[in-house]
C-alpha cells in the first residue's frame, strides 16, 4: 500500500510534534519504509531531543529536525518557509498536538473547575496550533497528492458524550474537527487530490493519558508504535472521497 492514495513517488513527510509519544513513533515508522523520502522532525526542542537524535543518527539525510513551537504563529511561518527552500511539495503532514493537563491546565471534571488559562491553552494547542500549520504549509500541499492528518479525540465527538466532563479538551477537539472539516473544502478546491482527516488514534501510553489510565479497559491502552501504525494505516487507506472526515484508529467512523 501507498503511503497514501494516489502516490506514486517517494513522500516527503513532516510531523509537527515529534519528539515523544506517538510523534516520535511516527518518525520512526515513517523512516522505516522504503517510500518514504524524508521525514522533517518538529517540535519546540527537536534537535536536543534525544528519541528523534538517535534517528537521526541512524537515518541521517533522511531526517531533518526542526526547531519550532507551533503555538506561535511566527515560527509557524518560518518553519514554512524553512522547509519550502527544501521541499516543493509534501505529500504528508501529521499533526499529533495535544494537551489534556500540564502547568496551568486541568481536566475539568466540573462547572466549578472551569477557568479561562486552561480553556485558552487547550484551544491554543489543541485547535489552534494544527489549523495555522496547515495554513501556512498549504502552498506546499497544492500540487500532487497530499494528506494533512491531525491527531483528534473520539471525546471530541458531541453525538458521543454521554458521561461529560473535560469540557476545555472535549471542547477543544470539536473545534479542531470543525475547523478540519471547512479547511478540507477549501483545499479541495486547489487541489483534488488532497486529503483532511481528524484522526482518534486511541488511548495510548503517553505522558497525555498517564493519569487517567486507571480507567482504561485492558486492552484499550495502547503502546505509541501501535498507535502510529494505526494512523499511518488510516492515512493510507483514506483518500479524497473521505476528505475532512473523522475516523478511529480501528478504521471506524466517528461521528461529529
Amino acid at each position: 500500500m501507498s503511503l497514501i492514495p494516489g502516490l506514486s513517488d517517494n513522500a516527503h513527510v513532516l510531523i509537527c510534534g515529534a519528539s515523544r509519544g506517538i510523534g516520535l513513533a511516527l518518525c520512526a515508522a515513517l523512516l522505516a519504509r522504503d517510500d518514504v523520502s524524508r521525514v522533517w522532525a518538529v517540535s519546540r526542542h527537536a534537535r536536543t531531543a534525544d528519541g528523534l537524535l538517535a534517528l537521526a543518527q541512524a537515518h541521517g539525510e533522511r531526517v531533518v529536525l526542526l526547531d519550532y513551537d507551533a503555538r506561535d504563529e511566527q515560527a509557524l511561518a518560518a518553519l514554512a518557509s524553512e522547509v519550502g527552500l527544501a521541499c516543493p511539495h509534501l505529500h504528508l503532514v501529521i499533526s499529533t498536538l495535544g494537551i489534556l493537563h500540564q502547568e496551568g491546565t486541568k481536566a475539568e471534571k466540573s462547572l466549578a473547575q472551569l477557568d479561562l488559562t486552561s480553556l485558552q491553552a487547550s484551544f491554543v494547542t489543541n485547535a489552534f496550533a494544527p489549523i495555522l500549520l496547515l495554513k501556512h504549509l498549504m502552498p506546499l500541499l497544492r500540487k500532487q497528492p497530499a494528506t494533512f492528518a491531525a491527531l483528534s479525540a473520539r471525546v471530541g465527538s458531541i453525538s458521543d458524550n454521554r458521561l461529560g466532563g473535560w469540557y476545555s479538551y472535549r471542547a477543544s477537539k470539536a473545534a479542531l474537527n470543525q475547523l478540519l472539516h471547512t479547511a478540507s473544502i477549501e483545499l479541495k478546491r486547489l487541489n483534488p487530490n488532497a486529503t483532511v482527516l481528524a484522526l482518534h488514534p486511541g488511548t495510548t501510553d503517553t505522558e497525555l493519558s498517564r493519569p487517567f489510565q486507571g480507567n482504561v479497559p485492558e486492552g484499550k491502552l495502547f503502546e505509541p508504535g501501535f498507535a502510529a501504525r494505526c494512523v499511518i494505516e488510516q492515512v493510507g487507506r483514506l483518500g479524497p472521497s473521505e476528505s475532512g472526515s473523522f475516523w478511529g484508529w480501528d478504521g471506524e467512523r466517528i461521528a461529529w
